[in-house]
């Protein structure tokens, strides 16, 4: 039945032009056994050197003229020829659905020997760590038969994304609501912008307990701190208790604390740490099917602390051959690409350059290793600090990139900030003085606040 339906395959893309140019690029020479592999090889440089199907003529010519076959193979192909060009039509939606069905088997079914080849130490190219991709690709094999959107004969589709409600994960901060139009959606990769020391880690665990508050599903990837200092600082934040006192409260008054919390929402929050610089995209994805796969767990949102230090699952191997504007544009590349294949929001973070500790006005320039970083983002924002802004208890937020509305709506504006609780909370509007052109804000004496700088 397989051989079947190989020569089925077979005869069509030697005598179907529509079902082979839909079926080409998804088509692999390994997929097929035997001469079938040959014919398809043969097949393939044919279409690619004239752009038209050969006759059992001109196809007998090049089969003789290849020097792959031996003398069995050639034997056979010649034999089977005359079958492999009678043209037989077939219903072209089974057809289509039977060749994808049949190059999805044979893609795991070719993974899983890899695999096994790969742990017995006999691959000469990949190691362990390469597993979860030859998998997963394998497991995506899948045929796009969307030719792309008809400008003008796609019209009602068009009126109907437009009014569409996209899904999107709401801050409890009402500007960042404004600046995104209601919060994160799916697919998208977004990123603070901040010096050592300024909250980049803060407003991500703010942003994952209010995610857990409302219900939510959130993944939070460390690679700079543990597991448990991670968890410390959301218990700060959910438990309302200033972080350095956590340690002064009874079990029973923390186990009640906590169970509060888990009694007001259905959501679950997964803290994983990875060694800093050791893991990549290749890792999250093992991960977020193992989570699925063992806890059903399927996260809302990830966060991701921080990019700059993870790896890169394309870039690893080259090491110090690749330049940093390369491997950080990558990383970057790959986590969008995670966004878009788990359909959720990640939210990560980037130093600033050197520079950027200094300046008073951060832009794109200022992000340490890599313009292509913000190329790839969706949302980019930078937190700005000084000691006036500490001693008012606010931090400055400037928008760098915005995909979701003009960044110049709320360029610039104040949010407060709880470090002892790790909580971030709105400023009244009537206390904010920012203007485009220089950051201030307005100290309770009235006193205006310049010079902003990056701690």
């Amino acid at each position: 039945m397989k051989i079947d339906l190989e020569q089925t395959i077979l005869r069509n893309l030697l005598t179907n032009e529509p079902y082979l140019r839909k079926v080409i690029p998804h088509l692999k020479k390994e997929y097929f056994e035997g001469v079938y592999s040959l014919l398809f090889t043969e097949v393939t440089k044919f279409v690619s050197r004239f752009n038209a199907l050969p006759t059992i003529e001109s196809f007998k010519i090049e089969i003789d003229q290849c020097d792959l076959f031996t003398e069995q193979t050639y034997t056979h192909a010649m034999d089977i020829l005359p079958t492999i060009f009678t043209y037989s039509p077939e219903n072209e939606d089974w057809l289509l659905e039977s060749t994808e069905k049949w190059c999805q088997d044979r893609a795991v079914y070719l993974a899983i020997m890899e695999s096994i080849a790969v742990i017995d130490g006999k691959h000469q190219t990949f190691t362990k760590d390469a597993l979860p991709d030859i998998l997963t690709e394998a497991l995506s094999v899948c045929f796009d038969n969307n030719v792309g959107h008809d400008y003008l004969e796609d019209v009602d589709g068009r009126y109907n994304f437009y009014h569409e409600q996209e899904e999107r994960l709401p801050f409890d901060l009402s500007q960042f609501n404004t600046i995104t139009k209601g919060g994160l959606p799916n697919k998208t990769l977004n990123i603070c912008l901040a010096g050592t020391g300024v909250g980049k880690s803060l407003f991500m665990c703010h942003v994952a307990a209010n995610a857990l508050a409302q219900g939510r599903n959130a993944l939070y990837i460390t690679m700079e701190m543990a597991e448990e200092r991670i968890a410390e600082r959301i218990d700060a934040n959910l438990l309302n208790v200033p972080i350095d006192q956590l340690e002064n409260m009874s079990q029973k008054m923390f186990s009640d604390r906590v169970n509060k919390v888990a009694s007001g929402t259905n959501g679950k929050l997964i803290i994983k740490e990875y060694p800093t610089g050791a893991a990549h995209s290749g890792h999250f994805r093992a991960l977020l099917n193992e989570l699925k796969l063992k806890k059903k767990f399927v996260p809302d949102i990830i966060f991701i602390d921080y990019l700059n230090i993870c790896a890169s699952a394309r870039m690893k191997s080259m090491g110090g051959a690749i330049n940093s504007y390369t491997y950080i544009k990558a990383i970057a590349e790959e986590l969008r690409g995670l966004a878009v294949e788990f359909n959720v929001p990640i939210m990560s973070a980037t130093q600033t350059t050197r520079s950027g500790f200094g300046n008073s006005d951060p832009g794109l320039e200022d992000t340490s290793e890599s313009f292509g970083l913000p190329a790839t983002a969706d949302l980019m924002f930078a937190l700005i600090s000084n000691e006036e802004l500490s001693s008012l208890n606010q931090i400055m937020v400037k928008q760098l990139k915005n995909r979701y509305n003009d960044p110049n709506v709320e360029k610039r504006f104040v949010i407060g900030v709880d470090r002892s609780k790790m909580r971030l909370y709105d400023i009244d509007p009537s206390e904010q003085n920012l203007t485009d052109d220089v950051p201030q804000t307005s100290t309770p004496g009235g006193k205006n606040l310049s010079g902003i700088k990056m701690f």
